[in-house]
C-alpha cells in the first residue's frame, strides 16, 4: 500500500485552499449525537454522513439515531459505516480515535417511523432512548445533538426525560425539516422553552450556496477534484447528488470544528446566530385569502369551528401546495391543523375529507420574512434559542444568515478536501 508523504499530500490541494486554518485537534472534543433522516425524503444525508464519518476521530460520536420522516432506515446509516469501514485501515494510521466499524455499529439507532400526531410525541422508540441513555451520562460536557431530519426522536427523549434537558444542546437543520416535523417542534418549542438550540431554517444553505466557488471551488468541481477516487468514502459520496456538494446538514458538524460552539452569536463555519424572538407563530380561525399574512418558518395554526354532525371517525386533511399533509385534531368544538412554511410565497392548501361539508374547501396565504422591529427583540420565553440573522447582509439571496457559513467556503472544503486524502492512503511514518 503506497504512503504518501505530508508534502504530497499538501500538494494534491488545490493552490487555492492552502494555508487555511485546520480544524479537529483533540483540545477540545465535544460529544456529539446524530439524528438523520438519511435515505428518507432528501439524499444529502448520505453525503453528510460521510463527512461525518471523517471526523469521528475528531468528534466523542455517541450516537447516530435514524429519524425518517418517509422512507429512511437504520439500514441506510449502517450503508456508509459499510464503506467507511473500507476505508479503516488508512484512517486509523492517521489518528487512534477513529472509531472502529463495529463501535459505530453499536451506537447507530432506529428512531421514530410513525408521525406522533398533534401531540408530537408518541412512543419511546430505540433511538430516542439512547439520546436518553447518552444524556444521563456522567459527563461534566454536554451533549450536542445534531438534528439533520425529523426532530421526533428528540421530542420524545424531552417527553419521557425531561431531566435531560440541561445537559442538551441542540443544532437542528430546521426549514425543511421543521415543515415535516411541525408536531414535534411545536412540542418543544411550547413544553421545553429552556432549552439550548439552535434552529437553522436557512443559515446552512450556505454550505451549498454563495461563498467562493472558483476553480475546483465549485460544488460539482470539487467532488470531481477532490472526492471521487477518494477511497470507498470519497467513491460513495460522489454517486449521490449526481456528484455535486449539497451535504446541507454538515453545518451542524462544522459549528463544533471552527469556531466557538458555546455562543451561537460568534463567527464559525457553522454559522453565526441571533437570538429567537417571538411572535412568530400565527393562528387563523378561518379559511384565509393571499392577503393574510404569516412569518415564514413560522409555525401557522388553523382553527376552524367543527361542523355539526361530523363524526369521530370522519377524518379531515389539509394538504399544503398540494404534497404536505397536516391532519385534524379536535381541539373541543374547534378542528385544528398546524403547518410551518418553509419559504417566504404563497402557499395554497386545501381540504380533504370524507366529510362531504368539508372536502375540496380551499384558501391560501403568504408566509414573509417578519419586521425586523420584531426581530430586534430577544424572545422573553425562550432564553437558550437562537436563529438565522435576518439582516439582510447576511442573507444569500433569498436565505437569511446563509453568508455566515458560505464566507468560509474555502476554509471548510479545504479541510474536507485535506481529510479525504485519509481514505485514500495512510500517513507516512
Amino acid at each position: 500500500m503506497r504512503r504518501l508523504s505530508r508534502r504530497a499530500l499538501l500538494a494534491a490541494s488545490l493552490p487555492a485552499l492552502r494555508g487555511q486554518p485546520r480544524a479537529g485537534t483533540d483540545a477540545q472534543r465535544y460529544r456529539v449525537v446524530v439524528s438523520s433522516d438519511i435515505g428518507g425524503t432528501d439524499p444529502d444525508d448520505f453525503q453528510s454522513m460521510a463527512h461525518l464519518l471523517l471526523y469521528a476521530g475528531t468528534l466523542d460520536l455517541e450516537g447516530i439515531v435514524s429519524s425518517p420522516y418517509g422512507p429512511g432506515r437504520l439500514e441506510h446509516i449502517l450503508e456508509v459505516i459499510d464503506r467507511y469501514e473500507k476505508d479503516y485501515p488508512n484512517l486509523k494510521t492517521w489518528s487512534d480515535r477513529y472509531p472502529t466499524p463495529d463501535a459505530l455499529r453499536a451506537i447507530s439507532k432506529q428512531g421514530a417511523i410513525d408521525s406522533p400526531g398533534n401531540a408530537g410525541y408518541g412512543r419511546a422508540t430505540e433511538g430516542s432512548d439512547w439520546i436518553v441513555r447518552c444524556a444521563r451520562r456522567r459527563d461534566s460536557r454536554p451533549l450536542y445533538v445534531l438534528v439533520w431530519g425529523g426532530i421526533e426522536d428528540l421530542a420524545q427523549a424531552l417527553h419521557d426525560a425531561p431531566d435531560i434537558l440541561p445537559a442538551l444542546r441542540v443544532y437542528f437543520i430546521g426549514g425543511p425539516n421543521k415543515m415535516w416535523s411541525v408536531d414535534a417542534y411545536s412540542y418543544i418549542e411550547r413544553r421545553h422553552p429552556d432549552l439550548w438550540l439552535i434552529e437553522s431554517n436557512a443559515t446552512y444553505r450556505g454550505w451549498f450556496t454563495g461563498g467562493d466557488q472558483s476553480g475546483n471551488l465549485g460544488n460539482a468541481s470539487f467532488v470531481a477534484a477532490h472526492v471521487a477516487g477518494h477511497g470507498a468514502l470519497g467513491d460513495y459520496f460522489a454517486t449521490h447528488l449526481r456528484g455535486v456538494i449539497k451535504m446541507g446538514d454538515s453545518p451542524s458538524v462544522g459549528y463544533l470544528l471552527h469556531g466557538t460552539p458555546g455562543d451561537p452569536t460568534k463567527p464559525g463555519w457553522g454559522g453565526q446566530f441571533v437570538r429567537i424572538w417571538d411572535g412568530r407563530d400565527t393562528t387563523f380561525n378561518r379559511l384565509t385569502t393571499e392577503a393574510d399574512r404569516a412569518e415564514v418558518f413560522g409555525v401557522v395554526e388553523f382553527a376552524l369551528p367543527l361542523p355539526g354532525g361530523m363524526t369521530r371517525e370522519q377524518e379531515t386533511r389539509m394538504i399544503f401546495d398540494g404534497r404536505i399533509p397536516a391532519r385534524a385534531w379536535r381541539d373541543g368544538g374547534t378542528l385544528r391543523f398546524r403547518f410551518s412554511p418553509r419559504d417566504a410565497k404563497v402557499w395554497p392548501y386545501v381540504i380533504r375529507s370524507d366529510f362531504a361539508e368539508l372536502d375540496g374547501r380551499r384558501g391560501r396565504f403568504t408566509a414573509e420574512p417578519p419586521p425586523l422591529e420584531r426581530t430586534s427583540k430577544p424572545s422573553a420565553v425562550h432564553p437558550n434559542w437562537w436563529t438565522d440573522d435576518p439582516n439582510p447582509a447576511a442573507a444569500e439571496g433569498v436565505h437569511p444568515g446563509a453568508k455566515t457559513v458560505s464566507r468560509w467556503r474555502a476554509q471548510f472544503l479545504g479541510d474536507f478536501a485535506s481529510r479525504m486524502l485519509r481514505c485514500k492512503a495512510p500517513k507516512a511514518r
